[in-house]
């Protein structure tokens, strides 16, 4: 049975960081007032008064989105460059290599530490994806019922007004997602590359780093994969394709299912 729109919104908030949690969509709340708008087109006054009490939560929930995403979009740049940075010490020095008088043992703890970092950073990154992506789907949703409850003709030029919002030009951080990928790809072991994510003991996922942003980054990906197979059709108002790199880092979230991480 297909989950609705509402259930899975509530889903992903709950696997969210606790911080994010209130800067997703009120879509209940949004829901409710088409219900209350629909059923009093007689009542002129109270329907006028909450139609513009919709259209303000609409706008507020826009600004909202945006706010948040660019504060996020600026920290994962930065953030992004001293990764880089270390990343550049620690490889000038040399796998194994002794400097400064550093032993073996001490640089692979430095370098295990940068791929936690580095896992725990794309992991995030994805997550402000599915962030754009979920809370535009639900604007969409609720247009879409707004439009067909009123007879009204809001969706077409609000959804074209959202497009051009920064919350959901996401160019930047899909940029330093493949980056974050290729730079693991190039510097590490294809071992410790894959080992950085999960190992098998029987059927079980053994996480080696940041499980938590894991396993919401794993139902982050199943969510965005879920949310365009949802539709038979494409419309002004669809998605564009999930085009994520054929990186063995994104072939390891998604081959995972929710069920086979530990909780």
């Amino acid at each position: 049975m297909k989950m609705k729109f509402g259930k899975r919104l509530q889903q992903q908030i709950q696997q969210s960081f606790p911080g994010w949690r209130d800067k997703f969509l009120a879509y209940k709340k949004l829901k409710k007032l088409v219900k209350l708008i629909s059923l009093a087109p007689s009542m002129l006054n109270k329907s006028s008064k909450t139609e513009a009490e919709f259209l303000h939560l609409l706008d507020y929930e826009i600004e909202k989105f945006n706010t948040f995403f660019m504060e996020q979009e600026e920290d994962f740049i930065i953030h992004h460059k001293e990764l880089q940075e270390k990343i550049k010490e620690v490889v000038d020095i040399g796998w194994g290599a002794n400097a400064n008088g550093s032993p073996a043992l001490e640089m692979e703890d430095k370098m295990e530490k940068i791929r936690k970092a580095i896992v725990n950073f794309h992991g995030e990154m994805v997550l402000l994806l599915n962030y754009s992506n979920i809370n535009y789907t639900g604007l969409s949703k609720i247009l879409k019922k707004y439009d067909k409850r009123t007879g009204g003709v809001l969706r077409l030029p609000f959804i074209q007004k959202v497009l051009e919002q920064p919350f959901f030009t996401t160019d930047s951080i899909s940029k330093l997602v493949k980056e974050c990928e290729a730079t693991i790809d190039a510097v590490f072991p294809p071992a410790k590359a894959t080992g950085m994510f999960h190992s098998q003991a029987g059927n079980t996922a053994v996480l080696v780093a940041g499980e938590d942003i894991f396993r919401n980054t794993v139902a982050a990906l199943l969510t965005m994969q879920e949310i365009r197979r949802g539709s038979s059709t494409h419309n002004h108002f669809s998605l564009p394709p999930l085009s994520l790199p054929d990186s063995k880092i994104i072939q390891s979230l998604i081959v995972l299912s929710p069920i086979q991480i530990p909780s």
